[in-house]
């Protein structure tokens, strides 16, 4: 079960850069021109998670696997996408496939540094990026209503009608000028059925300087207000691409303390992008490994185990499960269960964040 998040953004603002730092890697091309990124660059990063030693130090695990969280660089967009504009037909295709958005805006002064539109203006770039995926979906409705309501006078299927209404509220929504997000449509099959660009979690990504980096500035106050209940991640790229450069994890932790930084633009846009995709995490522990797995919320015992083999959840018979507090209050797996604290569950038992887990099954 893979989850992406797209990282997007006007030309010139960093993502690239941010890129590079969150995968450690410089596979995405960084420059100082529009269009530096014309493909889109992937890559997997793994996910802190300090839950993860202590249970393999308990089991006294060869190795550990942390859960992965799949970056995607996207090609910058400029006014006019949504008619080709620039590289805009691309980018829409490209952002159509991923989970979430994390959109990185300039709030920063550097005149180095060129800037598409010529000025410093967060909130304008912000909505230039969500006009032209709000036209993107205002196009795409207007060529699938009509077609769907057609269909709906032959047949009143229930789904199709619960779509066709969604598809007119989201509409208007659109013509006013307002994102499909704001319709407060929850029903994931309805969501998917639409695959509209502004339905798609955003995080907003201010990359501002070094000396901004603990506080924000003028410019990161304007993006929280225009955030509208969006999750807002103020990160300094040079200076993540800086700490990805370190070694090892205690010269990370001195640079940022220098910097009076109490964790990394990676850990905070790695939780962030768990949080707005409703994301949890549980675990198997063994002497071979212990490792995470990722799931969304909400998953069932067997659904859970599918993510692991689908064997697993066709075969599933019952879940051995200890909450990690209780694991580690207890020293371990087997004095879990003779505390009385380990359970199993069946077939319907909704998997909460930081269970540890042994499936059994029979195929």
């Amino acid at each position: 079960m893979g989850f992406n998040c797209g990282i997007v953004g006007l030309p010139n603002v960093g993502k690239s850069t941010l890129f590079n730092a969150l995968t450690s890697s410089q596979q995405a091309q960084s420059a100082n021109y529009p269009f530096c990124t014309i493909e889109p660059n992937v890559g997997r990063v793994p996910v802190p998670d300090a839950r993860l030693q202590k249970l393999a130090d308990l089991a006294k695990s060869e190795k550990i696997v942390p859960a992965q969280l799949e970056f995607v660089d996207i090609a910058g967009i400029v006014k006019g996408a949504n008619k080709g504009e620039g590289l805009g037909n691309q980018f829409l295709a490209n952002i159509r496939e991923v989970d979430a958005i994390l959109h990185v805006v300039r709030c920063f002064d550097n005149d180095d540094i060129a800037h598409v539109s010529g000025k410093i203006d967060p909130v304008s770039d912000i909505e230039t990026i969500e006009t032209e995926l709000m036209l993107s979906d205002l196009e795409s409705l207007e060529r699938r209503i009509p077609s769907l309501e057609k269909k709906l006078k032959v047949s009143k299927d229930k789904n199709d009608v619960e779509l066709f209404n969604s598809m007119q509220k989201i509409y208007e929504l659109l013509k006013s000028g307002t994102s499909a997000r704001t319709a407060g449509i929850t029903d994931k099959t309805i969501l998917n059925q639409l695959a509209l660009l502004t339905t798609k979690p955003v995080v907003f990504i201010c990359n501002v300087s070094e000396k901004d980096v603990s506080c924000g500035n003028a410019y990161t106050d304007k993006v929280k207000e225009y955030a509208h209940g969006s999750q807002v991640v103020i990160i300094s790229a040079e200076i993540e691409a800086e700490v990805s450069q370190l070694e090892s994890d205690e010269e990370k932790q001195e640079f940022l303390k220098s910097l009076g930084i109490e964790e990394t633009g990676l850990h905070k846009v790695v939780k962030t992008g768990y949080d707005i995709l409703e994301l949890l995490t549980y675990f198997t522990v063994g002497i071979t490994e212990t490792r995470a797995w990722t799931i969304q919320k909400g998953v069932t015992a067997p659904q859970a185990a599918g993510v692991i083999h689908t064997d697993f959840e066709r075969g599933f018979i019952c879940a051995e499960t200890i909450s990690y507090d209780d694991y580690v209050m207890c020293g371990g797996e087997n004095e879990a269960k003779q505390s009385g604290k380990m359970r199993l569950e069946g077939k319907d038992y909704v998997v909460q964040d930081g269970d540890v887990m042994h499936f059994r099954f029979n195929i």
